[in-house]
């Protein structure tokens, strides 16, 4: 039989477990789908983050590949300024 000091602590547990769980999920997420945008890919894709084995294929997927995007810096380029 299970003693209810731990039949308590376990109910406790299964109910802050979704809690902790979303936050994860968030920390992850957030990062790869800004990288994903700015990559030029669709941020979606940051979704298969999430798959053990998966997210290794797709973090050389995303290494390995021609970013579609310009930077920003290049964008606003104003022609050098002649020294005095």
């Amino acid at each position: 039989m299970v003693d209810p000091h731990t039949l308590h602590m376990l109910t406790a547990m299964m109910a802050v477990f979704p809690i902790f769980l979303l936050i994860f999920v968030a920390l992850v997420m957030i990062p790869y789908w800004m990288i994903w945008k700015k990559a030029g890919f669709s941020p979606w894709l940051s979704l298969l983050m999430l798959v053990p084995l998966v997210n290794f294929i797709m973090l050389y997927v995303l290494a390995f590949s021609e970013w579609k995007v310009v930077p920003v810096n290049q964008v606003t380029m104003m022609p050098p300024m002649p020294p005095r």
